[in-house]
């Protein structure tokens, strides 16, 4: 629970414009870094009606989650966020390794006060499920294969 709210935050903290472009006491670029890790499949970020940050980051499996958990950039960013903390739990140890694509789904809401702090956080992990249908384009990275996916261009 430890490691996936510090994946959390450090994946949400990425979307204040600060953290977004690297410049706050080093805290890396969270989602250019996680675009270009060994693994990830796609990155994607947005807005919710309710205005909730997301960020959206398909894995090839939990070996690639587990890596960039372990990434020099990720743990900078952890670093950053919690000086004085120590993270010495194994990462999703309840995660079956042969468990398949996975999408990691952090989303994140700030409070309308200067400075901004976060008001709430939350960590999702998917996986998909045969089926689906897509026309002209979709919402996932076309390297995430997806059994049965209907695609038509």
């Amino acid at each position: 629970m430890k490691a996936a709210l510090a994946v959390a935050i450090l994946l949400a903290a990425s979307f204040t414009s600060t953290f977004a472009q690297g410049q706050s006491g080093g805290f890396p670029n969270v989602v250019d870094a996680l675009k270009v890790a060994p693994g990830c499949l796609g990155v994607e970020t947005g807005r919710t009606a309710g205005g909730k940050q997301v960020i959206f980051a398909w894995f090839e499996g939990k070996k690639a989650l587990v890596d960039w958990y372990h990434s020099e950039p990720h743990q900078r960013a952890m670093k950053a966020v919690f000086p004085d903390l120590t993270f010495d739990r194994t990462p999703l140890p309840d995660l079956k390794d042969d468990v398949g694509a996975i999408l990691a789904i952090v989303s994140v809401k700030f409070t309308e006060t200067t400075p901004r702090t976060m008001s709430s956080i939350g960590i999702e992990l998917y996986t998909p499920l045969p089926g689906g249908i897509a026309a002209g384009g979709r919402f996932a990275p076309a390297a995430l294969n997806v059994p049965g996916l209907r695609e038509f261009k």
